[in-house]
């Protein structure tokens, strides 16, 4: 039995439990972090010194922190064919596209763009400071724009783990208040994620509890 410590709202909560979604693991989470506090007891810091969710725990391993090692874990344990390949070299593309995500994309849009627009009140917004991070996400969405105008996800025509940490973000993005670029075959990746019953389930989450007020 998989036990994961997170808030269903944090972003990285989200990813991993969409990824625990789609290979069907059985699992039990427990709500730590922003409002629900716990995530500083020495419980908590004996298994994440950093003090930050998600925490995995399978059994009786070691306890992981850090997403993206936890969700190659289960990719490792768990997934089969083509959400992680067992080719190397195919594998590799699928988590050369999930670091890009990771690193790239879903820093370039949290804290410069979700955060200033959903966890800053009005009055502290700055609007030409967000509308530069937009254009600097935007710029990265073409990169997924022209891959997903060849094909239906971000490697290949079936969801690989790269999606899990591409496509986690993409719910935020087209649900808060931004101009937002013509991007028509991400707009048609988006739709197919919402088709997802783990997407919907564990993505598709409000993050009310997060605005500023």
């Amino acid at each position: 039995m998989l036990k994961v410590w997170g808030r269903k709202t944090s972003s990285n909560v989200q990813a991993l439990m969409w990824c625990i979604g789609e290979l069907e693991l059985p699992f039990e989470r427990y709500d730590i972090g922003h409002k629900y506090g716990g995530n500083h007891t020495a419980e908590f810091l004996a298994m994440n010194p950093n003090g930050l969710v998600p925490v995995l725990k399978d059994n009786d391993h070691p306890a992981l922190f850090e997403t993206g090692a936890i969700l190659r874990y289960l990719s490792n344990q768990y997934a089969q064919g083509p959400f992680w390949p067992t080719d190397i070299v195919q594998r590799s593309e699928v988590d050369m596209w999930a670091e890009w995500a990771k690193i790239s994309v879903s820093l370039s849009f949290t804290a410069p763009i979700f955060w200033q627009v959903v966890r800053t009140a009005e009055k502290d917004r700055n609007p030409q400071t967000i509308a530069a991070a937009v254009q600097r996400l935007t710029n990265l969405l073409q990169i997924a724009e022209a891959r997903l105008a060849q094909h239906e996800f971000l490697v290949g025509n079936t969801l690989t783990l790269a999606d899990i940490t591409f496509g986690s973000l993409l719910y935020r993005y087209y649900d808060i208040a931004i101009d937002r670029a013509e991007l028509p075959a991400l707009q048609r990746y988006y739709q197919r994620l919402t088709q997802r019953p783990a997407y919907r389930e564990h993505v598709m989450i409000s993050y009310e509890e997060l605005r500023a007020v």
